[in-house]
């Protein structure tokens, strides 16, 4: 059975092939190289939860693939699985979110450490807030 954590990012890779199947269908790219990297897409979802360190080269393949291929939709990747990919993902986010990622892993890390428990949707809303509050 897969970490909640691996599950949250299995949600958001489904939700991200949910956008690229409603592309194809509007047939606003090639329709059969997007078949075919919609099989690698669904490949990815099946090797993750088995192997996810295995699978880690694939999904960075694939996320920069998606910004690359398909620059219309780049603004609606999850910014969690760039963070979650890492790797060549990673150049495709601004120094001010990495600043917040690494915050965030930190900060789950500390609590691992102390043994309490991590919510890192409200901590990214907190931390969030707090980098609006001191932009503003």
């Amino acid at each position: 059975m897969a970490s909640p954590d691996l599950e949250y990012h299995l949600q958001l890779l489904h939700h991200l092939r949910t956008i690229l199947v409603a592309l194809g269908e509007a047939e606003q790219i090639p329709e059969e190289s997007h078949t075919l990297f919609l099989e690698r897409f669904d490949e990815l979802l099946a090797l993750l939860p088995q192997s996810p360190l295995d699978s880690q080269y694939l999904g960075q393949d694939l996320l920069c693939q998606v910004i690359q291929r398909y620059p219309q939709i780049a603004h609606l990747v999850p910014r969690d699985l760039l963070w979650f990919f890492a790797g060549d993902c990673l150049h495709y986010m601004p120094d001010e979110e990495l600043d917040l990622y690494q915050t965030l892993e930190e900060r789950r890390h500390e609590a691992g450490q102390k043994g309490e428990p991590f919510d890192w949707h409200l901590e990214k809303q907190l931390l969030g807030k707090a980098a609006e509050g001191g932009t503003h």
